[in-house]
């Protein structure tokens, strides 16, 4: 059995249309899909985002065989702790098909790769209680510090 090099990279441009489909599953995973899709709107200023050296909004995309398996975006904020940035992990997906093969703890990886080239100390995220896939694979990659988030919009 042969087995393809899976490859983490920032996304080009013209990646838009394999990049989406990701973009929709992993949005639809929350629930946001059908008539509580995200707008369009959002979607495009995202992705704009990734290319704008001003933002602070970054993008990772696995890619195996020529086809995009997965993606990570991630950003760097403030903090009141720490003088340097800290790096918010926001979005994680993988194809269905890719899972358990190690794509999202490449994806992981390369978002620790580059806070580390960046001079980040921190990388955090966050994940529903009943992700148990996801919390499965986050618990050998970091330690879970017991907080619970709270939101609401204003």
């Amino acid at each position: 059995m042969t087995t393809s090099t899976l490859l983490i990279r920032p996304p080009v441009p013209d990646d838009f249309v394999a990049w989406k489909p990701l973009w929709d599953g992993y949005n639809a995973f929350y629930g946001r899909e059908g008539a509580t899709a995200l707008p369009d709107g959002i979607t495009q200023v995202t992705w704009q985002r990734f290319f704008d050296a001003y933002e602070p909004v970054h993008a990772l995309v696995a890619e195996r065989d020529g086809q995009l398996v997965g993606l990570t975006h991630y950003l760097y904020h403030r903090s009141t702790t720490r003088i340097e940035p800290t790096c918010y992990l926001q979005d994680l997906f993988t194809l269905p098909s890719e899972r358990g093969r190690g794509v999202g703890r490449q994806l992981i990886e390369g978002v620790y790769d580059r806070a580390k080239l960046a001079g980040v100390h921190r990388v955090y995220w966050q994940t529903q209680v009943t992700n148990r896939a996801g919390r499965a694979l986050y618990d050998k990659v970091a330690t879970h510090d017991g907080f619970i988030v709270y939101g609401t919009l204003v």
